[in-house]
């Protein structure tokens, strides 16, 4: 019997597949859970770059016994009717870029939506994919500024998958879009948005999700993309330097992360005068844990208790008309010189 997977089916259309990449949730948020989805994604080498012994006697000897529980806690605070947050904003994203590229591609294009850890699982959405007739991937990893720890994790599960293919597509690949002007412009028009309903307040903190020290040093470009996003904004909205602010959130364990720390930062600036702050989180394409719980939640309890008087959290891009629009073009852009895209009747030029 062959080793290699097969899902020739000559009935079927060839077609073009956008598959979008989120990071993950758990099931549920319970501790069974969200111990699951933490095995898988703390076992992920890119995740921690730790000789692989040591780190399973750590990861299994203490964190999946204490972590869960207090995670599941966090889940709970920001689970919906609708399961969670990130798993239905994902999942909304998908189906509403599917009907905006209806109008460039027709049925020549499926977009479908897939975890990186925990369901949808990547290797049978991939696979549910090719029994649709797909003949070409585009990848977007939803992850506009580029990390190992994130992007490139989603090209090593990607490929490995193949590896199993008799007959894998033709793949391309997006490495980050946190420079695209349409995404820029869709961070500003969200702030700017808050601003007509909210007021202004004196500053503006992007807050994004950080990484060890050490990974940057190594030669990891995440650092240097969240600040080029933060002077794309800061240029658009027409901001000073001390009006719009960068800072790193969820370190973990004892070795240096990226800083300045957002947790500091809010404590911090009541002490500096600053009674009332903004704050948007630009490395999440879609609300999440991190953003709701610990930025909205966590973060908003530092700043006043710490003396500000006013925390305003701006959401995540999300399945916005923005983001939409957005990763329309991002997909145009990419998919050029593709027999689809030469195909289209409305691709922009």
């Amino acid at each position: 019997m062959s080793r290699f997977l097969s899902f020739s089916d000559p009935e079927q259309p060839r077609r073009l597949a956008i598959l979008l990449v989120n990071l993950g949730t758990p099931d549920a948020p319970d501790s069974a859970s969200v111990r699951r989805y933490l095995a898988e994604f703390l076992a992920d080498p890119r995740i921690v770059e730790q000789p692989r012994w040591l780190w399973w006697l750590i990861l299994h000897g203490i964190i999946l016994r204490i972590r869960p529980a207090r995670s599941a806690r966090a889940y709970a605070k920001v689970w919906t009717s609708a399961g969670s947050p990130l798993q239905a904003g994902t999942q909304e994203l998908a189906d509403r870029l599917q009907d905006a590229l209806q109008a460039d591609f027709g049925n020549a294009v499926i977009v479908r939506h897939a975890m990186r850890y925990g369901a949808p699982d990547l290797g049978e959405t991939l696979a549910g994919l090719a029994r649709s007739g797909m003949r070409r991937l585009l990848v977007v990893p939803l992850f506009p500024q580029f990390s190992a720890t994130t992007t490139a994790s989603v090209f090593d599960a990607v490929t490995a998958q193949f590896r199993r293919w008799r007959c894998p597509p033709e793949l391309r690949l997006v490495s980050d879009y946190c420079q695209e002007p349409a995404h820029v412009e869709a961070l500003a028009r969200s702030v700017e948005r808050h601003w007509q309903a909210n007021g202004r307040s004196e500053r503006l903190l992007l807050s994004f999700h950080g990484i060890p020290q050490r990974y940057v040093r190594n030669g990891d470009p995440y650092r240097q993309q969240c600040e080029a996003t933060a002077a794309g904004l800061r240029a658009r909205l027409r901001m000073g330097a001390d009006e719009l602010l960068v800072s790193f959130q969820s370190r973990v364990g004892r070795e240096p992360w990226l800083q300045p720390y957002t947790d500091h930062t809010l404590a911090e600036l009541p002490v500096q005068g600053v009674r009332s702050v903004d704050v948007m989180c630009p490395g999440f394409a879609v609300d999440c844990l991190e953003t709701l719980e610990e930025m909205d939640m966590a973060g908003r309890e530092i700043f006043l208790h710490a003396g500000g008087e006013r925390f305003n959290y701006i959401a995540c891009l999300n399945a916005g008309d923005d983001q939409v629009a957005a990763m329309r073009e991002l997909v145009l852009r990419h998919c050029r010189g593709w027999p689809e895209s030469d195909d289209a009747a409305h691709v922009r030029p």
